[in-house]
Parts: structure tokens; sequence; C-alpha cells
């Protein structure tokens, strides 16, 4: 009996470390979950279906989610809630805005590891990208963000955020057909 209660407690706290090294990794802005959403203050989101998207099985189907809509209605939240029930799944999770994407592969360009810091945002089971439309792109970072995407189709799944329609996707990337092209590989699965 004391053996078995040492293994079991050997096993929980390689599991909290396993959890506390897969937060470190995912970089959230802040660790939400969905319990702390208010859909009350958010009425138009369909609770029911956030709620089953908890389970995880568009994982699974390798499935994209984009969370569009103006700002302050909780995307981030959102997004970074189910990050968190996947991290607790023991899925690697990477959260990053789109700023911050095309800042990391513009500057991995210039010092010609740009096919391995590709790699970082291609390995993880989750990748959410934040923020996207709050800038315009240029042509390089349009590109950027359509390598990283073209390389995760039907590979692992996509959770964006974005406060711009898919119709202003060709204007914030600056070439309408690029745009087209990404969202062609995005809602394929969505």
């Amino acid at each position: 009996q004391f053996l078995f209660s040492l293994l079991e407690l050997e096993i929980i706290e390689r599991q909290e470390r396993t959890k506390n090294t897969l937060l470190r990794f995912a970089k959230f802005p802040y660790r939400k979950t969905l319990d702390q959403f208010d859909f009350t203050a958010q009425p138009d989101i369909d609770e029911r279906r956030i709620r089953e998207l908890m389970n995880l099985s568009f994982l699974d189907a390798q499935e994209n989610l984009i969370f569009l809509g103006p700002p302050g209605i909780g995307k981030t939240h959102l997004a970074v809630a189910i990050g968190m029930e996947a991290i607790s799944k023991g899925l690697k999770t990477y959260f990053i805005t789109l700023n911050d994407l095309v800042s990391q592969l513009r500057h991995a360009e210039q010092q010609d590891k740009l096919e391995k810091k590709i790699r970082v945002f291609i390995k993880p089971s989750v990748l959410i990208i934040d923020e996207i439309g709050y800038l315009d792109l240029d042509p390089k970072s349009a590109h950027y963000l359509f390598q990283v995407i073209s390389r995760r189709y039907e590979r692992g799944s996509i959770i964006l955020t974005s406060n711009k329609g898919f119709g202003e996707w060709g204007e914030m990337v600056g070439d309408p057909i690029i745009a087209t092209a990404m969202l062609d590989r995005l809602l394929h699965h969505s």
C-alpha cells in the first residue's frame, strides 16, 4: 500500500510538472478559463456551442476555430480558455499575436533561421494567433502568415481571433490572392 501511494504521488507530481511546462511554453497573455467568461455580458455568443468546443474534438479533426467580432467581446479570453483546456489534456499549445508572429519570422529570416522558426509554429497541437486585423500587413508579413497557415493546413488546428470580417482580409494583407489562399485553407476545416 505504501509503495502504491508513493507511485501515485510521483505520477501526480509528474503530471503537474508537465502541465506547468506546457503553460510556460504556451505564452498566454493571461490564464483564463471558460468558467471565468461572462456569457451574460455577451448574449450573442452561443454558450452551448462554446462549451462543446471544450471537448477538443476539433483537434482530432484538425479543424480551425475562428473568432470574429469587434474588440472587447472576449475572443481572446475564449481562445485562451480553449488553449488552457488543451494543456490540461497534455497538448502542446502556443499563443502569439499576429504582430509578434510576423516580427519573429522577419527576425529569423534576417538571421537565416526562418525555416527553424516556422517549425516552432507548426509543431504545437494548437496554435492560437490573436489580433488579426489590428494592423495591416506588408507583403512580406502576409507571406509569413500564409506560410504558417499553409504548413499547418490539415496537420494541426489554429485558433484565430480577428476584428475583421473575411471580406476585409484582402485589404488587410494587401493582396486579395494571398488572402483568398489563406482563407481557403483556414475555412476548409473550420
